[in-house]
């Protein structure tokens, strides 16, 4: 089964866009969703435009920047449409400056296909072209740090069924320069050896990683900033020790490859310069929660990750446990786990409830308590939670 997209006919729609969008017959072309923005037709879209070396490179830059940024290797249509090039996470200036390295980006390419095959649907090009920007839609390459930077990519989408493999549009030259999509069957072997588009939807750009906490705060995670913080322990700095979550490692992938990385939100209750001496004061005391999120690329399964994430950055011998719990993204209703903590002060132990909040269809890779003596045992020793591998340490 072959398409052929004819260069001629590519041309023809590109002068008709300097002159606005006309009427142009095209019975019988597979049209897009009136209703909202589906993958396959995306994917289907994408296989029919004159895609040139230069389009490649700008899908590699917007992929390459959210990787380095903490996300997946995604060009979300947002992006795509506003600030070319751009990766998720990118700053104002970034996107500013990769706007204008681009003479002619892929968006141009998407109006002038969707000017010239919308003419008289219901729903015109341009508010099409509005629903893709406001949409969760995103190309996602992965293993792009494989290619080659010539090879034209194998375009396919998510079936959102969790299949292993699915249909893909593979565009090739023909001997007299113009472009054939060959209707081929993609799966993740194909693509650790060759380009592979795939149109999925977002999860994650909505959070910040990492990574971005990182850029923003230096301090994060280095036991100061503005996200874990503690006041000065009154015991003696030769009694205070930092918890800190030394290294990472996925033993597994959490989701379909056609899904992507697997974004893991790691979430700790515990008890942080605490002073109570009457039960009004008790009462007074909320327990302190560090939350963040980690993408494991697909490629970095069972790889061991140096994270030196603080968790606990005055830990003394008031804290006789904490509440930990590591889940894997997969949305839903937001929820909680409550689990409690407990700490000593003047030779009393005080209990209190943690509330850790998830989402209903999350995966739960590991939660529990992580009590003192276990903690001080395998201090900078691995330990194995679930599917996943942690090194805790105290500094």
């Amino acid at each position: 089964m072959q398409m052929n997209v004819s260069g001629k006919l590519v041309l023809a729609a590109g002068m008709m866009m300097l002159a606005g969008c006309e009427f142009v017959d095209h019975t019988g072309e597979i049209g897009y969703p009136v209703d909202n923005v589906a993958i396959d037709s995306v994917a289907r879209m994408l296989s029919y435009l004159p895609l040139e070396r230069e389009h490649l490179l700008e899908v590699h830059e917007a992929v390459s920047s959210s990787s380095g940024n903490g996300y997946d290797e995604e060009y979300t249509m947002r992006d795509l449409f506003e600030s070319p090039g751009s990766g998720v996470g990118d700053d104002e200036e970034v996107k500013s400056m990769r706007t204008r390295a681009y003479a002619r980006p892929l968006r141009e390419l998407i109006r002038e296909h969707l000017c010239a095959t919308r003419a008289g649907d219901t729903i015109s090009g341009e508010d099409y072209l509005q629903r893709q920007m406001s949409s969760d839609v995103q190309i996602y390459w992965p293993y792009s740090e494989n290619w080659d930077g010539e090879t034209m990519p194998v375009i396919t989408f998510d079936p959102e069924n969790g299949a292993e493999a699915n249909i893909g549009y593979r565009i090739v030259e023909t001997p007299d320069g113009g472009k054939t999509c060959q209707v081929v069957e993609v799966d993740e072997e194909r693509a650790e050896n060759v380009p592979v588009w795939i149109v999925n939807r977002n999860d994650d750009s909505r959070f910040t990683s990492l990574e971005m906490l990182r850029k923003k705060d230096p301090e994060w995670g280095n036991g100061g900033g503005s996200i874990v913080v503690g006041a000065p322990a009154e015991s003696g700095a030769s009694d205070v020790r930092t918890l800190v979550l030394k290294d990472f490692m996925m033993r597994r992938n959490y989701d379909s490859w056609f899904a992507g990385a697997s974004e893991f939100f790691i979430k700790c209750g515990k008890v942080e310069d605490f002073k109570a001496s009457t039960e009004a004061e008790l009462k007074l005391y909320s327990p302190q929660i560090s939350d963040f999120m980690v993408v494991v690329r697909r490629n970095q399964v069972l790889k061991r990750l140096p994270f030196d994430v603080v968790l606990v950055s005055q830990w003394t011998e008031q804290n006789e446990s904490i509440a930990f719990m590591m889940t894997e993204d997969d949305g839903g209703t937001r929820t909680e786990w409550k689990c409690s903590a407990v700490v000593k002060y003047n030779s009393k132990s005080f209990g209190f409830e943690v509330s850790l909040p998830f989402n209903t269809r999350d995966d739960i890779v590991w939660r529990g308590q992580l009590a003192g003596p276990y903690l001080e045992k395998y201090d900078g020793k691995t330990s194995r939670f679930g599917d996943v591998e942690l090194t805790f340490q105290f500094q």
